[in-house]
């Protein structure tokens, strides 16, 4: 590997060149913050039926959920109609489920969101056969997670923390937990910091046999509260409590239970494991007598997982994946049950691939291999044994869609150089493609997938295609960035439209360098940097040590120390950037939010004065502030880490922050905690730093709402016209 100089004009990979469009028309703010040029993605959830030859979807007015044909697109029925259903009192909802045997149709509305991805609804249970529409529950309060039973004559929902269960062909509720409680106890559901790090919010499983119904109980009795200060309207304000486990702080005690419809018992199944576990994941294999018990300990650099019979209490351990830095939990969602085994995805070989294992935890083939990851398991064809995936294997910045049968024979789907995205039918015979490149806003196809043939096109965004035309902007390039400690970095740039090489511009970088994330791929994005390219500014994005789709020993190298190589890339690839013949290296600023608003305190804090100025949006601080599940995952606890804590501090090294900087939070943050902002603050204040800072009363993680983003665009903007 080399350094960076001006070697790295000869290392651009062209996309679109260096012209700008045809257009004269300059891009506004208003534009990018109100959204027009952002491209259309959303055809409708289309959810694949179990004969994997039709389809169901809402329609626009979501009055309706019609059933389609994948090779024709025609719809063949109409399941629900608000206008036709008996006793309906609504005009439309907001999703739905269906039975397994289609007798039975949940709808939902009035949804009320919790957290990210949790919500709680009220439900109305259609009975096809009866056209008859009526409440889920009697009770008033709404409810959580409908969940039927594979026989579909049952559905288990959670209501004001306490798990019930609707019995269909009696017409009667059942109340299976009856401890539920506010701040307390959760059953069924899951806790904060499961939601957000472990993306789950459904902790039930019913067995295939429908005698079962087991779910995970949080007792979160001992985890500290957090309090944020909620504004609003009144003359004095309130106060939102909730219970938020910091790292090296005390987490739910979670334990597994399971409730006999038959006998309306509930037993506890004692998890065989001395220490503090995680169970984000619980699922039937096709046998009644085997829950899957996905655990991972507190360290989570050992997963296991467990055969536990629902009756007799009995487990087996199946599968141990343990790992010298941590087991990526996303993978969890990689297993998958049929009735010769399980699909598994790890990184033992250091790459993300693909394992077949035998129905008691035998491995019994590596499916994939090579150096490159694998990013996403996208089924199974058990009856001709093909297994469908997404990867990386062209180029880590690009996404491919493969199959490959029993005998390792490969066959690349994808057709179009960029990124793909696949969702197959049930029986595999047709996938919906998502394919876009840096340039070109998404187009969704739906295929036939024997042929490969593009049966129809469901979206091409030609309205927007035609819009950017009329417009004047650079195009994105994408190029590879030498740092001084000899790493080789995945990067892009957007110059201003009429660019002059013999001109110096100042430069912006956009990062956020979260462990095992992207910034640098080649998927449409036309957004704030296009703005800025536009007043002048260059914008450069660079994906660091941590980032993904590299192989494990560039995505784990941060382990224990995390923020110190991901800042010191940043600060190698600006110097490096100051070298290029137009660029001015006293002119170059950083900025990112969440992750990225951490590494661009840490960049400015350890780069001294390579950037002129920064901006932070909804940074972390101190890695102690957050919460256990994530901060633990690759930092361990405080208490095990107190120098790799204490190094990775920005609060630590605000003495040491160099350059001009724009703090920005929501108040209302239940995420990264307004808290980390304040306590920044104060330690920059004690150092003598002066810097600007913008606080959204009420505004979460996302900070947005009226006219709060072009506000926030605009501010910040301003602030990089002002100090560049």
């Amino acid at each position: 590997m080399k350094r960076l100089g001006f070697g790295i004009l000869l290392s651009f990979l062209l996309i679109g060149g260096l012209s700008a469009q045809n257009g004269s028309k300059q891009v506004s703010l208003k534009e990018i913050t109100d959204g027009q040029f952002r491209q259309v993605t959303a055809i409708g959830e289309m959810r694949s039926m179990p004969d994997g030859e039709h389809y169901t979807a809402m329609n626009s007015d979501r009055n309706m959920i019609i059933k389609y044909s994948y090779r024709t697109g025609n719809p063949v029925d109409t399941l629900f109609s608000t206008k036709k259903a008996r006793e309906c009192t609504f005009d439309n909802f907001d999703g739905y489920t269906i039975s397994s045997t289609g007798h039975h149709i949940l709808v939902w509305r009035d949804t009320e969101a919790i957290y990210r991805r949790s919500f709680k609804a009220n439900v109305y249970d259609y009975d096809v056969r009866r056209n008859y529409l009526k409440p889920l529950s009697d009770s008033k309060s709404k409810q959580m997670i409908p969940t039927y039973s594979p026989d579909g004559r049952m559905c288990a929902y959670v209501s004001d923390n306490n798990i019930w269960i609707r019995k269909f062909d009696f017409d009667t509720e059942v109340q299976v937990t009856k401890d539920g409680e506010l701040n307390k106890i959760l059953n069924g559901i899951t806790d904060w910091v499961y939601e957000e790090e472990f993306a789950v919010t459904n902790l039930m499983a019913w067995s295939p046999d429908s005698e079962y119904l087991t779910f995970v109980r949080f007792d979160e009795s001992e985890v500290p509260e957090y309090s944020m200060q909620m504004f609003g309207k009144d003359l004095y304000p309130g106060y939102y409590n909730y219970k938020y486990p910091k790292a090296g702080e005390k987490n739910s005690k979670v334990t597994l239970h399971s409730y006999s419809v038959a006998t309306k018992d509930t037993k506890e199944l004692k998890v065989p494991s001395e220490e503090e576990l995680y169970i984000p994941r619980i699922v039937f294999t096709e046998n009644p007598d085997q829950l899957a018990v996905m655990t991972l300990n507190r360290h989570q650099n050992i997963f296991s997982m467990y055969y536990a019979n629902p009756k007799s209490g009995v487990f087996r351990l199946i599968l141990r994946d343990e790992n010298k830095a941590y087991v990526d939990s996303e993978w969890l969602n990689s297993i998958k049950f049929y009735s010769t085994g399980f699909t598994y995805v790890n990184e033992q070989d250091g790459y993300a691939h693909i394992y077949l294992y035998s129905p008691t935890g035998v491995m019994q083939r590596q499916v994939t291999k090579g150096n490159w990851d694998v990013t996403n398991l996208l089924g199974y064809d058990e009856t001709n044994k093909i297994v469908y995936y997404e990867s990386a294997e062209e180029s880590p910045i690009r996404r491919a869609i493969y199959k490959i049968d029993a005998k390792g024979v490969k066959t690349k789907l994808s057709t179009q150089e960029g990124t793909n995205n696949a969702t197959f039918s049930d029986n595999f015979a047709y996938y919906v493609n998502s394919y876009s490149n840096a340039n070109t806003p998404v187009k969704i196809t739906v295929n036939e997938t024997k042929s490969n043939k593009i049966l129809r096109t469901l979206e091409d965004n030609a309205r927007l295609t035609e819009k950017l035309a009329g417009y004047s902007y650079g195009k994105k390039e994408f190029f590879k960035v030498h740092t001084a400690s000899d790493y080789e970095l995945n990067a892009w740039i957007v110059k201003p439209a009429n660019f002059d090489e013999s001109k110096k511009y100042p430069v912006l970088m956009v990062q956020y360098s979260g462990p095992n994330s992207q910034q640098v791929l080649d998927k449409y994005s036309f957004d704030w940097e296009h703005y800025l390219a536009a007043n002048g500014i260059v914008v450069v994005s660079v994906d660091g040590r941590g980032t993904g789709a590299r192989g494990e020993a560039f995505r784990k190298c941060t382990y224990l120390r995390m923020g110190e190589l991901e800042a010191r890339d940043q600060v190698e690839a600006a110097q490096a950037l100051g070298e290029l013949p137009y660029v001015d290296k006293d002119r170059i600023a950083i900025w990112g939010w969440s992750f990225g608003g951490y590494n661009t305190l840490m960049s400015m804090s350890v780069g001294n004065g390579t950037f002129k100025a920064g901006i932070a949006v909804a940074p972390p601080t101190d890695w102690k502030y957050y919460d256990t599940v994530y901060t633990e995952r690759y930092m361990r606890t405080p208490q095990e880490n107190f120098e790799g804590y204490a190094a990775t501090s920005p609060i630590r090294l605000a003495q040491n922050l160099q350059g001009k900087l724009l703090l920005v939070h929501g108040t209302a943050d239940d995420n990264v905690h307004f808290q980390q902002t304040m306590d920044y603050a104060e330690a920059l204040v004690q150092a003598g730093k002066q810097f600007d800072m913008q606080v959204y009363k009420d505004r979460n993680h996302s900070i947005y709402g009226g006219n709060t983003r072009y506000h926030l665009y605009t501010r910040m903007s301003n602030f990089l016209f002002d100090n560049l």
